[in-house]
């Protein structure tokens, strides 16, 4: 199923300025796709050109044909929640009262608190993360 796209002289200029002045490298590329598209090339070729396969091309022209150059610059990126997140203000304002000495004691302190367990790791980069502090570093 071949998708029919329009392309106004307006667009192509928002193109072509797009593919190289957006921040993100991922609407670069999309613009870059579709102003390749606006100058009537094969998609094989465009997808070879841009480094994509063909079906993330047709993604890209779906895109378009569904918001124009605005949709294109869409992020939706998924960034999963620790469960500890439910969690930050209580063990927030707790280890502010009682700081932890080690990230072992933390480690115990939170899954006494939440009922949570996680790693040395998973407890120090949390820690970090959200700006909590620790007295002294466990070896």
């Amino acid at each position: 199923m071949t998708i029919q796209l329009d392309f106004t002289p307006e667009i192509r200029e928002a193109l072509h300025y797009e593919r190289y002045h957006h921040p993100v490298p991922l609407v670069q590329r999309r613009m870059e796709a579709l102003w390749l598209k606006s100058h009537g090339l094969p998609h094989a070729q465009i997808a070879q050109l841009v480094g994509v396969s063909e079906n993330t091309l047709r993604d890209y022209l779906r895109l378009y044909d569904e918001g124009g150059v605005e949709k294109l610059k869409e992020l939706q990126w998924h960034q999963p929640g620790s469960a500890l997140d439910e969690h930050l203000v209580s063990l927030e304002t707790y280890f502010r009262e009682h700081p932890p000495a080690t990230v072992k004691e933390a480690q115990s302190k939170i899954e006494a608190l939440t009922g949570i367990a996680r790693s040395e790791t998973q407890v120090r980069e949390f820690l970090k993360k959200n700006s909590v502090c620790v007295a002294a570093e466990s070896a």
